[in-house]
């Protein structure tokens, strides 16, 4: 079984794959405070919880935006659950061509994501990822990583709303039935979510006239399917498409060291 980990500025996300099927999935908080020994017992905890065995684990693979917290929990993993971890960076070969200036600015993660989509779709293709940052990724058929776009995600938009003015509250993320709100709360929903929705289809519309295609858009991450199903051009979800990456990589990398 391999254990696949997502580390996001806000939530590590793990997948247990038994071959290419994802058999359980975690979610957790990102902590820059935690010990190797505390990432480790929850590891631990969280595999015990859901039937799944260490020793069933036959090993590990990350891919991370957060460095500070790789040396404990490179640690942790390496001690509890016996594995030396794979880390995904620009330097292993992904089966794509990283046409950004320097490629090493590149986040793992949206890198994870191309090789995903890639594999899965092989043509070309706008990748949104609704994380802490929403994400803009171009793809082309062939392979080429040409870049993207980087903008605060919702929730910082929201708490920005929050704790940078006086009198506007924290607010829950809800779809309103119009654009016109007639409360303070209305009127933030439908800003944040309407004004984001705009942000995504102008962003697409965009980058498809800079790629002179008509790009799937593919969409990932907790809000996605919020935001899709107000968006025009949002055309398929894709939940775990970096764990899904991640145990793509991780199969190239086996049968690659098995030739």
């Amino acid at each position: 079984m391999l254990l696949a980990i997502d580390v996001g500025n806000t939530n590590i996300v793990l997948g247990a794959f038994d071959g290419t099927k994802m058999v359980k999935s975690f979610r957790v908080a990102t902590s820059y405070e935690k010990s190797r020994d505390e990432y480790g017992m929850m590891f631990m905890q969280l595999l015990l919880f859901n039937s799944i065995k260490v020793e069933d684990i036959e090993d590990v693979i990350i891919s991370s935006v957060v460095p500070p917290v790789m040396y404990s929990l490179e640690r942790a993993v390496t001690k509890y659950l016996g594995k030396k971890p794979i880390v995904v960076t620009n330097q292993l070969d992904l089966g794509l061509n990283i046409c950004y200036e320097n490629p090493r600015e590149v986040g793992a993660d949206r890198l994870v994501n191309a090789v995903a989509v890639h594999e899965k779709y092989k043509c070309d293709a706008i990748i949104i990822d609704f994380g802490t940052a929403t994400t803009f990724c171009a793809l082309t058929k062939n392979g080429d990583y040409l870049g993207g776009a980087i903008c605060p995600g919702i929730k910082i938009s929201v708490e920005a709303l929050f704790s940078k003015t006086s009198k506007l509250p924290r607010i829950e993320l809800t779809p309103t039935k119009t654009v016109i709100g007639r409360t303070t709360v209305s009127s933030m929903q439908s800003g944040v979510i309407h004004g984001y929705v705009g942000q995504v289809d102008y962003m697409v519309k965009l980058m498809r006239e800079e790629m002179g295609v008509n790009a799937k858009v593919i969409a990932t991450g907790g809000l996605s399917g919020m935001i899709s199903e107000e968006s025009s051009t949002i055309e398929v979800i894709e939940p775990n498409l970096t764990l899904d990456g991640l145990r793509i990589i991780y199969d190239r990398l086996k049968v690659k060291g098995n030739d």
